[in-house]
């Protein structure tokens, strides 16, 4: 039996779901100095309006809130600096591809920390909602926890 990877998610980006479908999703190792790691185990950051771009064939996260790290005072880092992800050249292929159709980008997902304590970003491959499939989507989801509501309900009865 495979043993299951620990994830323990720094920030997650939770709008990312409702304003865009994800087709394919993607683990990017990311660039990062010092303080900021340390600001990231603090979970504080924040990927709200944040997105993965191309600049020179290489792709970068770009408007990323890392904080501060307020021990580290000599060496702090620029909060919303252009972070470089790392990936293998195929990946990067694939996902420039893809990006050069109409209507797809790259959005970060969540930053996490895997088992062996790296920090990764996972990367949604993306397409727009429009406002029929944001409603559909609150549909579904007002579905489910009545569903799940219900579900809870009969379970006590029986």
């Amino acid at each position: 039996m495979a043993k299951e990877p620990v994830r323990r998610a720094v920030a997650q980006n939770r709008r990312a779901r409702f304003d865009y479908f994800i087709d394919e999703t993607v683990e990017a190792g990311i660039v990062l100095a010092g303080s900021e790691v340390k600001s990231l185990r603090t979970g504080q950051a924040s990927l709200q309006d944040c997105y993965a771009a191309e600049k020179d064939g290489e792709l970068f996260l770009v408007n990323a809130y890392i904080p501060e790290y307020k021990q580290a005072q000599l060496f702090t880092h620029e909060i919303r600096r252009p972070r470089k992800l790392l990936l293998k050249k195929r990946e990067l292929a694939k996902l420039f591809a893809q990006v050069s159709r109409k209507g797809v980008t790259l959005i970060p997902l969540a930053i996490f920390f895997n088992d062996r304590g790296f920090a990764k970003v996972e990367i949604g491959v993306a397409r727009g909602k429009k406002a029929v499939d944001k409603r559909e989507t609150i549909k579904d989801r007002d579905w489910q926890r009545d569903k799940a509501r219900l579900m809870r309900d009969k379970g006590g009865d029986a």
